[in-house]
């Protein structure tokens, strides 16, 4: 769908199908290891480039990731091609982490604010330096990570020679030695010429080794009356949106105590609230089918996670049922719909009840648009191709064998409200392999990388990469 993948797609047919492969793993629990509520990832994002990777957590922690297969291999480029990079296998490695938000306590709400990071946008580099924003649920936070050279102190010019012969070291005073009674030195004091030869200065030098410094650069707070859920920023690289429920800012990256109420859709009364922005440019709805209304209707048809394609034609949304692709040229209906919770309708009731049917699960595009992913329960997650003819539809596992839980089951053509024809897969139902699905280990986030079909998953405290 990137550059007009989608035309070209007709002719030439649809890409053929993935075969996804392991390729990393971080903090990767043993059996049987307790995993602790401040380690479970909580955020996850590429970089534009693709060369750095960024994770939060529910304590509060970013951490970063660097590429390092793309670096300097040596050789010329026949000899790259003759080793066949096309199945190159994807290499980050542990860059730094820092601290990004502590607990705090609203005392005149009686709120306890937590540390989770809810998301990370990276901003553009410059001389060197990484710029990214975090936010927890009230402050978002703007940071500087750069590689400084560490000053060491190799030595101090002390004078070992001693005018008096004698080893002992005189009394030290404020300004040197001196071998005057102590209480000696006033005001009137002269300073010898050439200064004071045993003077301890300490020599400072810049080493070759550098460490990664991380400087948070602004705090944009008091914004935000509920939580914030997402944080964009602009294309102009000077600023950057927040929303939470009610409300979205606009901010520029310089300024932290200001920010522009753009859209805000809090009634007067909180009784009197709706769904719908009174004034919206287009709106983006699929109609509902006679009858099917129910008490949880609402509730499943709640978008938790939306992404722009690459190009900004299409707009890939998640809730908590189905993954559906917009062209924002036609907001008439989606123009594909991917089942991927269909198979739990039928226990509907038992997730109200435990609390899962609230869980947000976060979706992503493939650089060239050509797929999309999302995650579910029992750590599994789910590709679908999304150019036109396209019937592939793969389920994986976040473990070092992704394929072992790969179900093959016929696709079906999703209800399009338009000509243009997409087809997704149904999630294969709980037993279909024997395996019940697990709705403690859940898969909320992943990102794709933004030039090569490689994904970054988190398992609670574990990042699992695969590449295809």
């Amino acid at each position: 769908m990137n550059g007009g993948a989608a035309s070209s797609a007709a002719t030439s047919g649809p890409p053929p199908s993935l075969e996804w492969r392991f390729s990393q793993v971080f903090g990767e629990r043993t059996a049987g290891e307790e995993v602790h509520e401040v380690d479970i990832i909580s955020a996850i994002e590429f970089d534009k480039s693709g060369d750095h990777l960024a994770t939060g957590d529910r304590g509060g922690r970013v951490v970063l990731f660097e590429r390092t297969d793309t670096k300097d291999h040596g050789g010329s480029r026949r000899d790259a091609e003759e080793m066949d990079y096309t199945v190159r296998h994807p290499e980050f490695r542990y860059k730094t982490e820092f601290q990004s938000h502590e607990p705090e306590f609203d005392y005149l709400k009686s709120l306890e604010i937590e540390e989770k990071i809810n998301k990370i946008r990276w901003c553009q580099p410059a001389n060197g330096a990484l710029f990214l924003l975090s936010t927890n649920d009230k402050t978002i936070k703007y940071w500087k990570v750069q590689e400084k050279k560490i000053k060491k102190i190799s030595e101090m010019n002390i004078d070992q020679s001693n005018d008096r012969g004698s080893s002992s070291p005189a009394p030290i005073i404020a300004n040197g030695y001196t071998d005057k009674p102590e209480g000696y030195l006033s005001k009137d004091y002269p300073f010898p010429p050439g200064g004071i030869p045993s003077l301890r200065l300490p020599v400072v030098v810049t080493s070759l080794e550098t460490s990664l410094v991380a400087r948070c650069r602004r705090v944009y707070a008091h914004a935000h009356d509920y939580h914030i859920n997402s944080i964009s920023n602009s294309s102009d690289g000077e600023t950057f949106i927040s929303a939470d429920d009610l409300r979205v800012n606009l901010w520029n990256l310089e300024v932290s105590n200001q920010s522009f109420n753009i859209v805000d859709v809090k009634p007067t009364n909180m009784e009197d609230l709706t769904a719908l922005c009174d004034s919206h440019t287009k709106l983006f709805e699929e109609p509902e089918a006679p009858g099917s209304r129910s008490f949880f209707t609402e509730i499943i048809a709640s978008i938790s996670d939306i992404k722009f394609s690459k190009n900004g034609r299409y707009i890939l949304s998640r809730d908590y049922m189905t993954l559906k692709l917009w062209d924002i040229n036609m907001d008439s209906g989606p123009v594909a719909s991917y089942q991927v919770h269909e198979h739990l309708r039928p226990r509907l009731c038992d997730l109200y009840e435990n609390d899962s049917i609230f869980d947000k699960f976060e979706c992503c595009l493939s650089g060239d648009g050509s797929r999309v992913a999302t995650g579910s329960y029992s750590n599994l997650f789910r590709v679908f191709g999304a150019s036109q003819g396209s019937t592939e539809a793969a389920t994986l596992e976040a473990s070092k064998n992704p394929m072992r839980r790969q179900i093959q089951t016929p696709a079906r053509s999703s209800r399009s409200m338009t000509s243009v024809v997409r087809r997704g897969s149904e999630s294969p139902g709980s037993d279909a392999n024997g395996n019940a699905h697990d709705f403690t280990t859940k898969l909320l986030h992943m990102a794709w990388h933004p030039t090569e079909n490689s994904i970054a998953c988190a398992a609670a405290n574990s990042l699992y990469m695969y590449y295809a």
